[in-house]
């Protein structure tokens, strides 16, 4: 079911977060947290434990594996392993979100093109993204040290309506994280939440302030038809 406060008129442009909302990199993410528990002797924890953090990255992950934060003394040393590891399976088991594919050919058929403005790094944006052939048509892809600041700044996605040559009014921003929706409002641009991703802790998009909510993909034609 489809929760829209104003659907779009006049949408030039659509941009999209990364793991949640456009594919599903939690089982590679989880993967990577827990072959450093294996390696160490420690019994493997279950995906869907890993799962509703996917979308905090290391924090997340290193927080379920070994329940530490990144005050913690050994945080940075344990974030490059995991870092590590997570580079050597980008795209082993992650999986495009049902409807994505379809939704994005929708988009480039109709001439809308469509971004990416993610906080992953682009150490590993840049060769994931260039593995699956799903981003091919992407107009631009913005990683989480693109520009100055990430998520929830807006700039990052302000530097994406740039390389778009589309005025961020104009665009529509899809996130599945409420630091998506805070970065494009303050962007000026609408927000879409998204049920379907990593909500996290905090699963009640209704209080994110997003113009719009869907819970699959191909739903979003519907608010900018």
């Amino acid at each position: 079911m489809l929760s829209c406060n104003a659907c779009f008129t006049d949408v030039q442009a659509v941009l999209f977060d990364l793991d949640g909302t456009l594919i599903d990199s939690a089982p590679d993410l989880g993967a990577a947290a827990d072959a450093m528990r294996t390696i160490r002797g420690l019994p493997s924890i279950e995906m869907s434990t890993y799962r509703p953090m996917a979308g905090a990255g290391a924090r997340g992950m290193l927080g379920i594996a070994f329940g530490i934060k990144p005050d913690h003394l050994d945080y940075e040393v344990l974030r490059e392993e995991f870092f590590a590891n997570y580079e050597q399976r980008l795209t082993q088991n992650t999986l495009i979100f049902p409807g994505v594919a379809e939704l994005l050919s929708d988009l480039v058929q109709r001439g809308t093109p469509w971004g990416v403005v993610t906080n992953k790094a682009s150490r590993f944006t840049i060769p994931l993204t260039g593995a699956m052939p799903l981003f091919a048509t992407a107009g631009t892809i913005i990683s989480g040290d693109t520009t100055s600041h990430a998520k929830p700044h807006p700039l990052p996605l302000l530097e994406a309506a740039r390389r778009l040559n589309v005025e961020p009014g104009r665009c529509v921003y899809v996130g599945d994280d409420e630091r998506d929706i805070v970065a494009g409002l303050a962007a000026g641009m609408a927000t879409v939440a998204v049920t379907y991703g990593y909500l996290g802790q905090k699963s009640d998009t209704s209080q994110w302030g997003a113009h719009a909510t869907i819970n699959s993909a191909r739903e979003l034609l519907q608010l900018i038809a």
